[in-house]
Formats: C-alpha cells, sequence, structure tokens
C-alpha cells in the first residue's frame, strides 16, 4: 500500500514542506506540503523534480580508500589515525573540517562538538561562509546575536517590500510568489528590486535601481541621512533601545548626494522616489540577499540596512524589518550549533571566555577552542601552504564554489590526508579524495533544517540507505570514539543529538541568548520522529506566541541596546584596462550549486542547459561576440569558457555568469576559478559579485550540437556542455580544430559499434554536416555540425531519442534537423515543470491567450511553482508589441 511521508525540501533557505509519496512499486512522486507555514503546498521547479534525482547513478556506495573499496572498519580507522597523528605531531590547529549547509543540524552539531570541544580547534567551517556570513557579522554587531527578527508572513503585510541584491523570483520562487500573490491582491503594495540587472524578480518591481556593484553601502547611507533630514526618525526608539546614532549620523552626512550619484550609477529622480517610499512607508521590510552578502563590503551593507530600520523604529513587528534571505537549507541551523569558525554552539561567542566556560562545562570535554578558525578562504590557503595536515570536506564541492577555485584544487591535491564525505564518487573534490566515505542523500537521512525565519523542520527518510551509505552524523561519532572520546559521542539516533543540541542551548541561559529551544530538551524519539514545523525560540515551559524579535528593544548585546554602525562607502570600480569588465556571479532558476542533485533531471535541465555569459547587446558588438557565440571570461586566477547570451537586462560593463556549470558538466565552466579571493575583513565572505575580467571570442572552425542515448565519453573539443535528457543526453560543441572523421569521432564518443553505419548528409559549401546512428529503430545518437552555431530544433531533436524510427522518411526528416508538420518543434524550454517551450506560448498568445493566466489555463505553464511567470509576461508582450507595430 502507497505511503506517505512529510519532510523538507534540500534546496534553498525557504524550507518547504514536500510530502514524498512512495507507490507499491517503490516509485516515488513529490508535492508540496499545503500544512506547512513556509510554502502551503507550493513548490518551485527544482522541488517539484525531487523525485528525478534519487537515483544511484553515479552514487558512493562503499568506503574507498585510494579509489579501491574498503570496509568501514578500515576507512574509519585510518580517518582517526591520521588526524590523531596530525594533531600529535603538529597541534590542534593542523587539522580541519569543512562543512556544509546542505548538513543535517545534527549532522553539525557533531562536527562542531568534535572539533571545538574535543579536539580542541576552531577549525570547522561552512560553504555558508560563502552564502551568509556577512549577515551573520552585520546581525552580531547590530543585535549582539545572529537573529533573523521577522518572519515570511512580513513580506505578506508590508505596504513596501525592498528587493537589494536578491533574485527572487529564481532563488527563492516560493517567497517570490507569496509577495507576487500578496501584491496582486492589495495593488497598493510597493515593490522596489535594486539589482544591477534587470532579473526576473524585477518584473514585479514598481522601482528597479540599477545601481552599480557594491554602491549599496552609499544608497543606504543617503537614506540614513534623508531619514534623519526630514523627521523620519522614530526618537523614543533610537533613545530607549539603541546606542551610537549620533556616531552614525557623522558617517552618513559625510557622504555628500553627488557622491551618491557617482557610487550608485543611479539618476538622482529615482535614488529620491525610493528615499520618498521609504520615508513614508511605516510597514516596511528590506529583503537581502547574496548580492548584498557577497562582497568585500558585504557586513557594512547590511549594517547601512539595519541602520535605516532602527532609525525609524520599524523592526519587530508586522510588515516591518530588515530580513536576511537564506541562500542553503540549513545555513541557519549550521549557525545555531556554531558551524562558523567564529561562533560556539548555541548562539554563544568564541571570543567569551564565559561562554567557553559553559560550552566545555556542558559537553564536560577535554578542551575548548580558545581563538576563532580559519575562515574558508583562509582555510585552504592553510591547506596549501601546508599549515593543515588533514582535511576532512562533508557535503559541498569546493574546487567549484570557492574563489580561486584552480587554487583550492591545487592545495587539496597537496594535502597529505583528505576525507570526502559526499553521495557522489566523480564530484571535481571527491576525485581529490585519499578516503572517500559514502554518505546519506535526501529521502535517506533522517534530522532537522532550520530556514531562514527560523523555522525547525523534519528531513524524514523515506528511502532505505543504498550499499554501506551511512549518515554524516554517524561517520563522526564513529571517528571520534576511535580517537579516544566515545561516551561523549555515545548518539544512537538523530534524536539524541537533537536533545543535547537543545539542551545546550537551554543551559545557563536565562534570557540572554536568543536561541533556546529548551522545550524539547529530553525529547523522545517518538516525539521527535513526529515533530511538527516550529520557530525558535522555545524556551523551556513557554507556549511562545511572539515570533517577532525587537519591536520593543531586548537586544542582546549586554546593556540590552541595539548598536548603529557607523560605516564608509568602498570604492567600487575594480576594473582595469587589462580587466574592463564587471563579472557577477550567482544563480540560475533551475539549477543549484554544483548541480550534484539537479544535474540528474532532465527537466531542469530543459530551461537552460549550458553555462553561459549574459552581455548587453553593446558589449558583445564591440568585442565582437555575436548571439551564442562562445566568450572567455578571465581574471588574473583564471579563465572560463561559456556561450554567450546577449541581453539588454544586463547592465554595460557588466558579466552575469552561474556558478554551477563544472568539469563533470562543461568543459570550462567553473566560473569561480575566475573569482579572487578577496574577502569581506569583519566576515570573511568572499566577494563574488564585483570582479575585473576580460572578455573575448572564441573562434571556432565547427559549433556543434549532439543528442545521444549513452553518456558520451572523451569529448575532444575546445568547448562542451552536457545535460540530461529525456531518453539519454544533450551535448553543445565548439571545435577550435579540424576533425577528419566525424563518423570515427561520433563511434569513440558516443560508443557507437563499429558495424552500425551512419546516415548521413554533407554540404560542402555551406560547411553544415549531419551524422545519425539507429539501432534497428532506436536512435542511439545524432551530431549536427555547421560553421556557425548550429540552428537546430533542439527539444525537438532530444524527443528523437524516445522515437521509433522504422519509418525511412523519419530517419531522413532527423538527418534534416527539421521537425514534420505532425510534431511541431516547441521551442527552447520556458516552463520547466509541464515541459511548455515558447513556440508553444507564442501559438498560444496569437490564438488570443493575452495574459499570463491564460496563457496557463492553455498550456498549464506558470501555474505550478511560478517561476516562469515573467519570462511568459515577456513573450506575451513581445508577441503584443510585435502585433501593434
Amino acid at each position: 500500500m502507497a505511503k506517505e511521508i512529510k519532510t523538507t525540501c534540500p534546496y534553498c533557505g525557504v524550507g518547504c514542506g514536500v510530502i514524498a509519496k512512495i507507490a507499491d512499486d517503490g516509485n516515488v512522486s513529490v508535492k508540496g506540503d499545503p500544512d506547512h507555514p513556509a510554502n502551503f503546498g507550493r513548490l518551485c521547479s527544482k522541488g517539484s523534480a525531487l523525485a528525478e534525482t534519487i537515483d544511484l547513478d553515479g552514487r558512493v556506495l562503499h568506503p574507498q580508500i585510494a579509489g579501491r573499496r574498503a570496509g568501514w572498519n578500515e576507512a574509519l580507522d585510518l580517518v582517526a589515525q591520521r588526524f590523531s597523528d596530525a594533531i600529535a605531531e603538529h597541534g590542534p590547529d593542523s587539522v580541519a573540517f569543512y562543512v556544509s549547509g546542505q548538513l543535517l543540524t545534527e549532522d553539525y552539531y557533531v562536527a562542531n562538538k568534535l572539533m571545538k570541544g574535543f579536539i580542541g580547534s576552531a577549525n570547522i567551517d561552512t560553504n555558508s561562509r560563502l552564502c551568509m556570513s556577512s549577515s551573520v557579522a552585520g546581525h552580531r554587531r547590530a543585535f549582539g546575536a545572529d537573529t533573523v527578527p521577522g518572519t515570511y508572513e512580513d513580506l505578506e503585510v508590508a505596504d513596501l517590500v525592498i528587493l537589494t541584491g536578491s533574485n527572487l523570483a529564481w532563488c527563492h520562487p516560493v517567497i517570490y510568489q507569496r509577495l507576487a500573490a500578496a501584491k496582486a491582491a492589495r495593488p497598493g503594495m510597493k515593490v522596489v528590486v535594486i539589482d544591477p540587472r534587470r532579473t526576473m524578480t524585477a518584473d514585479i518591481a514598481d522601482l528597479h535601481l540599477a545601481i552599480r556593484p557594491d554602491g549599496d553601502v552609499a544608497l543606504f547611507l543617503g537614506l540614513f541621512e534623508h531619514l534623519i533630514a526630514n523627521n523620519a526618525i522614530d526618537q523614543n526608539y533610537v533613545a530607549e533601545h539603541t546606542n551610537g546614532f549620533a556616531e552614525a549620523f557623522v558617517s552618513a552626512s559625510g557622504v555628500s548626494f553627488n557622491e551618491i550619484l557617482e557610487l550608485t550609477g543611479l539618476p538622482a529622480m529615482q535614488i529620491r522616489e525610493f528615499y520618498r517610499l521609504f520615508e513614508a512607508t511605516e510597514k516596511t521590510v528590506t529583503c537581502y540577499s547574496q548580492g548584498v552578502n557577497q562582497s568585500s563590503s558585504g557586513t557594512d551593507k547590511v549594517n547601512a540596512i539595519i541602520n535605516c530600520h532602527l532609525a525609524t523604529g520599524r523592526i519587530g513587528k508586522p510588515g516591518m524589518g530588515p530580513f536576511s534571505l537564506t541562500g542553503q537549507p540549513n545555513a541557519m541551523g549550521g549557525r545555531e550549533v556554531g558551524g562558523l569558525a567564529n561562533m560556539l554552539a548555541a548562539h554563544m561567542a568564541i571570543e567569551s571566555a564565559q561562554d567557553r566556560d559553559r560550552v566545555q562545562r556542558f559537553w564536560q570535554s577535554p578542551a575548548i577552542a580558545e581563538k576563532p578558525g580559519l575562515k574558508a578562504v583562509d582555510m585552504f590557503k592553510a591547506v596549501g601552504d601546508g599549515r593543515i595536515k588533514a582535511l576532512w570536506i562533508m557535503a559541498t564541492n569546493p574546487v567549484v564554489s570557492l574563489p580561486d577555485a584552480s587554487a583550492v584544487e591545487a592545495a587539496i591535491r597537496a594535502c597529505p590526508f583528505v576525507v570526502v564525505s559526499d553521495i557522489l564518487t566523480t564530484t571535481d573534490t571527491a576525485r581529490h579524495a585519499h578516503v572517500l566515505l559514502p554518505s546519506l542523500g535526501w529521502g535517506e537521512k533522517s534530522g532537522t533544517v532550520t530556514n531562514s525565519e527560523r523555522r525547525i523542520s523534519r528531513q524524514r527518510s523515506f528511502i532505505d540507505a543504498p550499499g554501506d551509505a551511512r549518515a554524516d552524523w554517524w561517520q563522526l561519532a564513529e571517528v571520534a570514539r576511535r580517537m579516544g572520546f566515545a561516551d561523549a559521542f555515545a548518539f544512537a539516533s538523530p534524536a539524541d543529538i537533537f536533545d543535547e543540541h537543545a539542551a545546550l542551548s537551554a543551559f545557563e541561559n536565562s534570557g540572554n541568548r536568543d536561541f533556546d529551544i529548551g522545550a524539547y530538551a529530553g525529547i523522545e524519539k517518538a516525539a521527535y520522529d513526529a515533530m511538527t514545523p516550529f520557530q525558535w525560540p522555545q524556551p523551556t515551559g513557554d507556549e511562545r506566541a511572539v515570533t517577532r524579535f525587537f519591536a520593543k528593544g531586548s537586544f542582546f548585546h549586554p546593556d540590552r541596546k541595539a548598536r548603529f554602525v557607523p560605516v564608509e562607502p568602498p570604492a567600487s570600480d575594480r576594473t582595469s584596462a587589462d580587466y574592463p569588465f564587471t563579472l557577477n556571479t550567482g544563480r540560475i532558476r533551475d539549477q543549484w550549486h554544483t548541480m550534484t542533485r539537479t544535474g540528474k533531471s532532465a527537466r531542469l535541465s530543459a530551461h537552460i542547459a549550458e553555462p553561459f555569459a549574459e552581455l548587453h547587446p553593446r558589449d558583445a558588438m564591440e568585442i565582437g561576440i555575436g548571439n551564442a557565440g562562445l566568450v572567455e571570461i578571465e581574471s588574473p586566477q583564471g579563465k572560463a569558457l561559456v556561450r554567450a547570451l546577449i541581453t539588454e537586462r544586463q547592465a554595460r560593463g557588466s558579466i552575469f555568469v552561474p556558478m554551477h556549470w563544472n568539469d563533470q558538466f562543461a568543459a570550462k565552466a567553473r566560473i569561480d576559478a575566475v573569482v579572487a579571493p578577496l574577502t569581506d575583513p569583519f566576515s570573511g565572505q568572499p566577494a563574488s559579485k564585483n570582479i575585473a575580467v576580460a572578455a573575448r571570442p572564441l573562434k571556432a572552425v565547427r559549433y556543434g550540437f549532439a543528442v545521444s542515448a549513452s553518456k558520451p565519453q572523451s569529448l575532444g573539443a575546445a568547448y562542451w556542455a552536457l545535460a540530461k535528457a529525456d531518453g539519454g543526453w544533450r551535448l553543445e560543441l565548439a571545435f577550435d580544430h579540424a576533425v577528419e572523421d566525424w563518423c570515427g569521432w561520433c563511434r569513440s564518443t558516443f560508443g557507437i559499434p563499429a558495424e552500425i553505419e551512419p546516415l548521413g548528409y554533407a554540404d560542402q559549401q555551406s560547411g553544415d554536416l549531419r551524422l545519425a546512428f539507429f539501432d534497428g529503430t532506436r536512435l542511439l545518437a545524432a551530431l549536427f555540425l555547421a560553421r556557425e552555431p548550429v540552428a537546430v530544433a533542439r527539444n525537438w531533436a532530444i524527443s528523437q531519442l524516445a522515437a521509433e524510427h522504422g519509418d525511412l522518411r523519419k530517419r531522413f526528416g532527423l538527418v534534416a534537423g527539421r521537425p514534420g508538420a505532425d510534431k511541431p518543434d516547441p521551442g527552447a524550454t520556458v516552463c520547466s515543470c509541464f515541459a511548455v517551450g515558447v513556440n508553444q506560448i507564442v501559438a498560444a498568445v496569437r490564438g488570443g491567450c493575452h495574459s499570463v493566466e491564460a496563457v496557463g489555463k492553455e498550456l498549464n505553464a506558470g501555474t505550478n511553482c511560478g517561476s516562469c511567470r515573467a519570462e511568459i509576461k515577456g513573450i506575451i508582450d513581445g508577441c503584443l508589441a510585435a502585433a501593434a507595430e
């Protein structure tokens, strides 16, 4: 009999509830949980496709030592011995853990406890350093703790929502849909988007401020001064609940309006309109994400925003406050347990002797880290220069995601001992492991995660662990036991760990710490298994109804007052004659991090199947790059090669490249190999949004597109990008050299048996070449080549992998690269949820569907996650404008 399990999505920090349905035959399907207060049943395209990502293809199923299969005892003995030897010979700071916001809170807790309390070093950091650490630092400076004051509901009840450095429509689609629905219900609500690009999020904006990179501090300093000049300060709140207002005012008044114009690149009229909106609108929420955090001035940006909310008392009340949008599913949970190198568990401070003593007494540990450890970028520098002798990487892929990624790879390769816990064998990082440990994936592991609004939810297992895979917490506890700490790590289940975590949060806490879930201390396994989502704090014996912080002060500095933080605008232009463009990296709608999960889904690769550089048309023309040409991006750190996407949504002088692609899916697309290891001085967060680069075209002698039933191998092309497709794989190609034997190239690349002859077409004058290989009625592979980027109906060509080809005319139709009249080409995918292409939407518009709702009714497009609705609207507007000419 089919069963349903309530769990939580493993992607972004929205923390959506998911219902996994397991059929009698074992097949899994997913849908949104209508009872979960984060999403009320909505899921984005990635969440909707979760069931397509849980196969065992490429999985690590057994421990490996130097590439050979090993047993758990042998592997764990080796890990414990090598870490112990390094500590004995070089001290506790010679070892390090690099962990991940993909870990569950229970995994995170055990890792932090082992490193900080028993090894005695703070050399544990996390990929959350790359996402949210500037927000953490800003919160701690202003509030005295890493506290998110508000909730998602605030975005729905606010009268003004400011989205700065956030492409909400693509990076947090479910929250975007909640906001869009609220705006539709209350048309008087205003939305301001602050972003150098006109992203899909800007399509619901009443005002889009196309700010220069790193112009945010200047913009919010000007806002602060404007509020003072126009008597918009809540003087009672400032006097009763804050310190440092005068110093913040002095720093803001030192920046003239002309300097703000220069640093932001914005028209004076737009700036004044934004300032008047903020001044006049009490119920204002300012949401910020990676565009704020991923900066060498990220912490100052956060405090510049918070200063404006403190000055107006717009914090902690419904529809008011600064709101940090978390990037990963459990970045917040990691912060709660001290997963960052400069924090202790339960939001305690590593620099506080009192907090260190409290944690050590609770853990009854032989040591406690007495100083902050190495933050992510510095940690891998220490790996590279030999200070770190043993490194354990868990659930993350730093060879792709860290700045100066090639230097990171060289450091890992040179490290004497590297352990990687992951679920895939062939990630860019896992290939360098001395010991590779098989971890549990989503659907197999059990524990908790915390979302952006401080809501703790359960991830539950509904699939048996494959092979010898084990939970990350179990791996850590077993190593701890072998290092002599068995009693302190005698956890039998995630419930035991959560119990200890909750008890520590309440230990000697008389309301002087924000994070307190003491109500869950002593939780039994049955209650843990049945746990429903809840927001912290939940102190012992407290039926807490208040879900927001700071409406009446009570901050977490010793005097219980907030701090205004004086900030100064940085110089934002890093370009030069050699590197005249500004690179901005980020996410796209349907991929996640380094594609180890989303890369398995054909549906998620259908919208954007290859890495790209988004350029303004005039920039592209000046450097000689045509539409769909190839562009090489270069900095002093390295190079990347990607497809050109030419669009006026991009600002002049700027280039956007997504951060997802890696050596498993493209030839040279690790964009973080181009990013300099420049960090914020307070948070240590890398500056991934403002990199000076050069851009130049790649002149290929041949361009290609291919489909294949089997995964292509040994490509030998200057450029290639591989993506999963229904029935097989799709492949984009470019060659900088002549290939004499294309038939032979196809045989070696696609594994075509020698006895299968191709069906082909060649035009010597145009340079077009098409080859197709059939095994009976089944298409094995097809290759389309041209001297310019190949114009072929890609989605139609992909569909031929699953079609029958008994009819010779149908085979020749494939070689011609054109669908027949009975099989119209859907065009490039717009709606991933329902596989609806641009040509289908255009046809619907021409047939009378002149609104997003009408298109949805006709084609279903945009009716699930909604993250394609802005794109559909753009297509409709374009069609109607063309028809009116």
